[in-house]
């Protein structure tokens, strides 16, 4: 099923056949359907496009390709429909939240850059890691457990600018889907959550320029066919020019620094024939940090995706997979004497095989294998003159393959009641060369050394992870669902603060770093109110967690050259909440309430003397409220309100002096909290013109309209008018920032 217009295959619309029963298209607009012999009605619908009505007259197997025409009555109405798509009561899939374009255009931002990541932290159970930080964690999952995917590829780190905006560029996006529990078995690999994004595929019908002037950014997006109705591309860049404006500067000290990013998206697509089509597409995203010639960091990623979907009949349907990813850093520093190059490196080589087969009008299969080779360059310091003052540094590369092979049946048992089983076999092989350690558990000292020759297994992990999920249907606007699901994890995020970081480390699981395990059953209650305007959603959860890595007391693990297992200590975890999701779709005023309750502990042998305390991400209240507006035909309003228990955090307990220095000690691990956070941010669009051929638009937005000054830091000093007190002393990123963008069209 297509689009007319621009001829791109749609996610998730409505195949309805004599008004009950049916399908949904998948990540391919393909869909399958069962029927006896003789005449039936189809309906096939999507939001924002025209429903379309067809009669049939089945003799044998029947291909129907459809295309629905755009709904253009929101130009002549104030009354809008929303554009994301409606949620399935029938369906098994719990957690799963869709984000629309739409919903990303309207929701104000920081400094008007429109981000999927932020938009998706308003909704419940997924939490942003703070502010200046487009990290997120989901029903108590650390940011590294989430599964952030473009085109099937691998996004290790989705920051530009240190945090203040994600890689991704909403003019590029098609569909984004989260899944906060109940996953999937086609997706494995994080304990907490999977973001998978779809970039447009590219207009095959016409072509379109659009494009906008930002504070910070400028964009540019251009589509259209190779060969009309066979072939489509697909081209999108962005790019901040704060650097120009500090070389507009008389001061050498301001005009030699850097600071900017840039990301490039693009796509190609061929239909073959009438049962293959081929995907090209690609990513690519660099930031630049400098000061003078004293630093630099410069960190990017970088993805490639080739996809073929086959037909092999109207019921089996495959996509074969070959995906690329790369995530590094460098940081040049020439000071004090020292003259280096840091780098490190996550690279990934991934090829997947999937078949959906629709068996029957009761009974849907997916099935598929994955294999990923992975290679890992943890960090590696040379010198780059005679004089650095400092000796090469390679920490050893590491070498691993990990293995999958899932099946899920989703099987329609009674008419009210659906459910889906399967489940995930994964094998995560270590690969040498290297040297691997055996560890005391008490001291951390390494009490032996293994070496391996190159492609030696030194261990494999294999682990079963079921997944199962039920949905009752009560009556036609209830419903109740439960699942339950296990994943496993075997890369890991090692942090050097709260928030996420550039250079924070990627490391793999070794003889001694165990696969992380998750188990999480939840229940949902669903609740379409009269008139299907207003949707109600509770779900709660509990999560358990294996093999849960935290630091020693004082480690340092970026410095440190020997052993990273030394450094760090492993335990168990557990979460549990309630989430509630109130929201508004049909009318001029759409959006949405959310709130979630929660609480997220660890316990570790050797931290808090051995009994549970707050994980970091803890945050036991999280509300958003979002508001979008249908002014009229030529301005729309847009709002949103958040808060946020603050993080859990280590302070001090006292101080001592050591010498002429005063010193603070530290007991309880994560045993204060970071004072509340809140905010409103304020958006306005003002449709200047809206032409067949032509469109523009003013979007102006308002972040931290009341100036609240949250804290971004706390740090700890003594007081110099009185030694006997300490200051904390509060550190704040923003106050009121407001912002104006022009976007285009045609």
């Amino acid at each position: 099923m297509k689009s007319r217009s621009k001829g791109e295959t749609l996610i998730g619309a409505t195949v309805r056949a004599d008004g009950s029963g049916g399908s949904v298209t998948n990540e391919y607009g393909f869909y399958s359907i069962s029927l006896p012999a003789g005449s039936h009605e189809l309906e096939f619908s999507a939001v924002g496009l025209l429903t379309r009505e067809l009669t049939v007259n089945l003799t044998r197997d029947t291909s129907v390709n459809i295309f629905l025409n755009d709904d253009n009555k929101s130009l002549d109405e104030v009354t809008v429909t929303a554009s994301s798509r409606r949620r399935s009561l029938s369906s098994p899939q719990m957690g799963l939240d869709h984000v629309s374009t739409s919903e990303i255009k309207n929701v104000p931002v920081l400094l008007g850059e429109r981000d999927p990541i932020k938009v998706i932290t308003l909704l419940p159970g997924i939490k942003s890691a703070g502010e200046g930080n487009t990290g997120f964690n989901v029903r108590g999952g650390a940011a590294d457990q989430n599964l952030i995917l473009l085109d099937e590829a691998p996004v290790y780190n989705a920051s530009h600018l240190l945090g203040f905006f994600s890689t991704f560029n909403s003019d590029a996006i098609k569909d984004i889907n989260v899944y906060k529990g109940g996953m999937p078995a086609q997706y494995g690999g994080r304990l907490s959550s999977v973001l998978d994004i779809k970039m447009n595929d590219g207009n095959n019908q016409d072509y379109n320029v659009s494009g906008g002037v930002g504070v910070i950014s400028a964009k540019l997006n251009v589509e259209g066919p190779i060969q009309k109705d066979r072939s489509s591309f697909l081209f999108s860049a962005r790019r901040t020019y704060a650097d120009v404006f500090l070389k507009l500067s008389n001061d050498s000290t301001i005009n030699s620094n850097t600071l900017y990013f840039y990301d490039l998206n693009a796509k190609l697509n061929y239909i073959l024939g009438d049962k293959d089509r081929l995907y090209l597409s690609g990513y690519f995203g660099q930031d630049k940090l400098g000061v003078g010639k004293l630093f630099g960091l410069d960190w990017g990623n970088g993805t490639g995706t080739l996809r073929w979907n086959h037909i092999f009949s109207n019921k089996l349907f495959s996509n074969t997979s070959l995906i690329f990813s790369n995530y590094n850093y460098k940081i040049h520093i020439n000071s004090g004497g020292y003259d280096l190059n840091i780098f490190s490196q996550i690279r990934d080589w991934n090829i997947k095989e999937e078949l959906q087969w629709y068996a029957d009008s009761r009974s849907t299969l997916r099935m598929g294998v994955n294999a990923i080779y992975h290679e890992i360059r943890p960090g590696e310091v040379t010198p780059t003159s005679a004089n650095s003052g400092i000796n090469e540094s390679i920490l050893q590369r590491r070498h691993s393959l990990e293995n999958a092979v899932y099946l899920s049946d989703t099987w329609k048992a009674t008419d009210d009641l659906n459910i889906t089983y399967g489940g995930r076999l994964t094998g995560f092989s270590i690969l040498g060369k290297g040297d691997f350690y055996d560890i005391d558990p008490v001291s951390g000292k390494v009490t032996d050394t293994l070496r391996y020759s190159d492609g030696q297994v030194v261990k494999t992990y294999l682990n079963f992870e079921p997944r199962v999920a039920a949905a009752l249907q009560l009556n036609a606007t209830t419903s109740v669902k439960a699942s339950y699901v296990r994943n496993v994890q075997n890369l890991h995020l090692l942090a050097n603060s709260t928030s996420s970081s550039p250079t924070d480390k990627w490391v793999a699981s070794t003889n001694i770093i165990k696969p992380e395990i998750s188990d999480q059953v939840s229940l949902g209650y669903y609740k379409n109110l009269p008139g299907n305007v207003y949707e109600l959603t509770v779900e709660t959860y509990y999560k358990t967690m294996q093999h849960q890595v935290d630091y020693r007391d004082g480690a340092d693990v970026f410095s440190n050259t020997n052993a990273i297992e030394s450094e760090l200590l492993f335990g168990k975890g557990r979460a549990y909440g309630i989430e509630w999701l109130l929201r508004k779709r049909v009318g001029r005023m759409t959006g949405w309430v959310s709130y979630t309750l929660s609480k997220t502990e660890k316990l570790i042998d050797g931290i808090n003397n051995d009994r549970w305390y707050n994980a970091t991400q803890d945050r036991t209240h999280d509300i958003a409220i979002v508001a979008m507006y249908k002014l009229n035909r030529k301005w729309s309003l847009s709002a949103n309100w958040v808060y946020t228990t603050g993080n859990a955090v280590t302070f001090p307990a006292g101080k001592y002096r050591s010498g002429d220095q005063v010193l603070f000690y530290y007991t309880e691990r994560n045993g204060y909290r970071m004072p509340a956070y809140h905010r409103l941010d304020l958006g306005a669009t003002c449709q200047l013109r809206q032409k067949k051929r032509f469109s523009s638009e003013l979007a102006f937005s308002v972040y931290n309209a009341y100036a609240r000054q949250n804290a971004y830091t706390i740090e700890f000093q003594q007081d110099p008018d009185d030694a006997q007190k300490t200051q904390a002393v509060r550190t704040a990123l923003f106050g009121l920032i407001p912002s104006i963008s022009y976007n285009f069209k045609f």
